[in-house]
């Protein structure tokens, strides 16, 4: 088994059990436990866990990347602010695809006003189109993956393969400017390669807490990126890089305040 696939296994059995013991995960993923202890702590590196005596637990600060239904529920006010920023980027009759996440669902929930086509794989984004009377809505089949809303797999695959959109909408778990674009496991890598190959106008929807943050999967540079529509809590020295590697930075207003 590669290093990758035991990092996702011990993330994914974390995110379920949210502590583990070393000895559990060396008979579960059939190797040693310095293997494992090996592992944890370049897990521990990448702020994925806290390691503790004889085995590790969720990381305990509010910027943690796991579980995925607490890091997509946080920062409410600031994913809202960085869609109403990422809605001004729209046209009239604009074909957008939008990958699944908490900060494109808000800036679906936000369209309706002018008539754009919608392409989506996440059943809460076409959920929250179904009424809107000026949005051609196009979902994507697929199978749902763990705990997300996401539809994904080779129906949605082939399908993308016959699509190309002005805008493509997405998300990521981390933002590295050695590392790029990060997600947790090789499925949403994978799908993420996909979509940006779809777009002409390939747009990243992050709030500053994910800059400086590398998950363990890498599925784009950064110069694969148009635009970055994020917070104005992103540190100075970011977005001046960014902007170095021709990437347009959208900086959202928020009520919300460290």
């Amino acid at each position: 088994m590669l290093s990758v696939e035991r990092y996702e296994k011990i993330v994914y059995y974390l995110e379920k059990n949210k502590i583990v013991k070393v000895s559990e995960l060396s008979k579960l993923l059939e190797v040693t436990e310095k293997t494992i202890r090996g592992d944890l702590e370049i897990l521990e590196q990448r702020g994925l866990l806290n390691r503790i005596h004889g085995g590790a637990m969720l990381a305990e600060d509010e910027d943690r990347m796991l579980p995925i239904q607490e890091r997509q529920s946080g920062h409410s006010e600031i994913k809202m602010a960085i869609a109403k920023q990422a809605l001004m980027l729209i046209k009239p009759n604009d074909t957008i695809l939008m990958d699944g996440g908490s900060t494109t669902l808000a800036l679906a929930e936000l369209l309706g006003n002018d008539p754009v086509t919608v392409i989506t794989n996440d059943v809460k984004i076409a959920y929250s189109l179904l009424e809107k009377e000026k949005v051609q809505l196009m979902v994507l089949g697929g199978t749902k993956i763990g705990q997300s809303a996401s539809l994904m797999g080779a129906q949605a695959s082939s399908l993308l393969q016959r699509i190309r959109v002005n805008r493509l909408f997405f998300g990521t778990t981390g933002v590295s400017l050695e590392q790029g674009l990060t997600v947790l496991n090789t499925i949403h890598a994978d799908w993420k390669k996909q979509i940006i190959d779809n777009a002409n106008q390939v747009t990243l929807l992050a709030d500053s807490t994910k800059f400086g943050k590398s998950a363990l999967i890498q599925f784009a540079s950064l110069e694969e990126i148009n635009e970055i529509v994020t917070d104005d809590k992103l540190e100075q020295h970011f977005e001046k890089e960014l902007v170095a590697r021709g990437i347009r930075v959208y900086l959202a207003s928020s009520n919300e305040r460290g």
